[in-house]
């Protein structure tokens, strides 16, 4: 069987969850079946790299990125099946499975309804997205869901799919990639104490990711910590300037504030995800939220909001603490993270342990290789469902 990967994100240009589970899947795929990965941006090793089509500079950015689609669209005409990943990439999907006759799956890492804040992004753009999604949704053979939560959120956000075609497919880790280390010069680089508690959150500047919730809640947390934010890549400038104010506000507030705004190589982020006390994720909305499986693999406990996935990864008061999100309690959600946070730090030995048994539990439950063993399962299905 011959696939053809759709995707925005292909390494080693990856910024989100969607970059970082098509970067550990394949390799795991190709050992199963053949695959064609077509991504978009610079020429790359592994892939066919598309870009918007001339002429289209200055236009809308999911303009430019649906004719992008046309040019993957195009490249696709040899394969058996095509799967998708992101919006970015489902039109392309869509358009293939109609023009090739060819069986579509797509991979719900996010989904448009769940996050109008992308309008600030995406301007007019975000209504073409969520069009792009529904549209692609509803006529694919069949839709992978990272976690139950995200296969309820799209049964609820489209509700004229076959709940048949939905199948769950959790994202994976790489426990090897993602392991306990001892190295702390990344750390040093950036000022960073590695002997002195350590509360860490690495996430791009969106609404999504909640960053503005811990930058509040930190003013709460034990001052004896250092909050390490490795926060970059805001969706727009305003919320850009936003986060540069609420960061310079707590730097003045409390000691021990580190604000890293560029991405960071895996090998510095596994220094620091090993060397946290607690890993935060505050996020209101999270499909699954792949970032927690690298901290827990790190053996690092995790607080974390209880949203989405977020639940299937984390075992509360087991990997870590989870705490109620909701969007009209936020007063309430930043206190709360404060509280558990604090609650770890002031016990490290069930912070560790807690960290011990997420380690464990991400290298039993959330290996790549079954990720992909049951992706191909849903390919197999999707041609069956397609010649019916």
């Amino acid at each position: 069987m011959r696939i053809g990967l759709l995707t925005r994100e292909y390494p080693p240009e990856v910024y989100g969850g969607a970059g970082v589970h098509v970067e550990f899947l394949v390799p795991r795929l190709r050992e199963l079946v053949e695959v064609d990965v077509h991504c978009m941006g610079a020429p790359r090793s592994g892939a066919v790299a598309h870009n918007p089509a001339p002429g289209l500079d200055g236009a809308n950015a999911a303009l430019r990125t649906l004719s992008a689609d046309l040019s993957m669209t195009a490249a696709v005409d040899a394969v058996d099946l095509v799967h998708s990943h992101t919006w970015y990439a489902n039109h392309a999907g869509h358009l293939a499975q109609l023009l090739h006759g060819v069986p579509h799956v797509v991979t719900a890492h996010s989904l448009e309804p769940r996050r109008p804040w992308k309008a600030e992004q995406l301007g007019g753009g975000y209504r073409l997205s969520s069009w792009v999604e529904r549209t692609a949704y509803e006529a694919a053979d069949a839709i992978i869901a990272v976690s139950d939560g995200m296969r309820a959120d799209v049964l609820d956000c489209y509700p004229s799919l076959d709940p048949a075609k939905v199948h769950v497919v959790r994202n994976g880790i790489d426990a090897t990639a993602y392991r306990p280390v001892t190295e702390v010069d990344a750390l040093r680089a950036h000022g960073i104490d590695p002997d002195r508690p350590i509360v860490l959150f690495v996430g791009r500047i969106t609404r999504q990711k909640g960053v503005a919730h811990l930058v509040a809640a930190a003013h709460h947390i034990d001052a004896g910590a250092q909050v390490v934010l490795c926060a970059g890549a805001p969706d727009t400038p305003e919320i850009a300037e936003e986060t540069r104010v609420a960061v310079a506000e707590l730097a003045a507030a409390r000691p021990g504030v580190f604000w890293i705004q560029k991405m960071l190589a895996p090998a510095e982020v596994r220094q620091l995800l090993s060397r946290a006390a607690v890993f935060v994720c505050p996020s209101v909305y999270e499909p699954l939220g792949i970032v927690n499986l690298e901290a827990m693999a790190c053996s690092t406990a995790v607080v974390a909001s209880d949203v989405g996935g977020i639940p299937e990864v984390v075992v509360d008061g087991g990997t870590g603490l989870l705490v109620h999100y909701a969007p009209d309690a936020e007063p309430q959600f930043r206190s709360g993270l404060a509280d558990a946070v604090n609650e770890l730090l002031a016990d490290p030995e069930r912070a560790r342990a807690m960290g011990e048994a997420g380690r464990e539990r991400a290298v039993r439950e959330f290996s790549w290789a079954s990720v992909a063993e049951q992706t191909v399962a849903v390919y197999e299905a999707a041609r069956t469902s397609h010649g019916g």
